[in-house]
């Protein structure tokens, strides 16, 4: 029974290590702001990012979800000079696409 109860934990433990998605330096810099608000921008692109929508067949909380997706399109926009993301398409399967802007001169 013990072994049932550490087998959990260490699982529990990996897959929390394998789901965290880490914001880097450089998408620290970067916001995340609706459409409305990036109209005074220069729109650098767009970037489409996807995180695993399930766990061992086990479906993942949408916010969690969608955390992960900005986190992952904060750090991808500094790659395109950008300092701003706005999604521009739904979640769809763990994927999401959003438009790049460069908003601080």
């Amino acid at each position: 029974m013990l072994y049932k109860y550490l087998l959990l934990i260490i699982i529990s433990f990996t897959l929390h290590a394998c789901a965290s998605v880490k914001l880097t330096h450089g998408g620290e810099k970067a916001r995340v702001l609706s459409s409305g608000e990036v109209v005074n921008c220069q729109k650098r692109g767009a970037t489409k990012v996807r995180v695993k929508p399930t766990m061992l067949t086990v479906s993942r909380q949408p916010t969690v979800i969608a955390k992960e997706l900005q986190i992952l399109a904060r750090n991808s926009s500094v790659n395109m000079g950008g300092d701003t993301v706005t999604p521009i398409s739904k979640i769809d399967n763990g994927e999401q696409t959003f438009a790049v802007y460069r908003c601080i001169p």
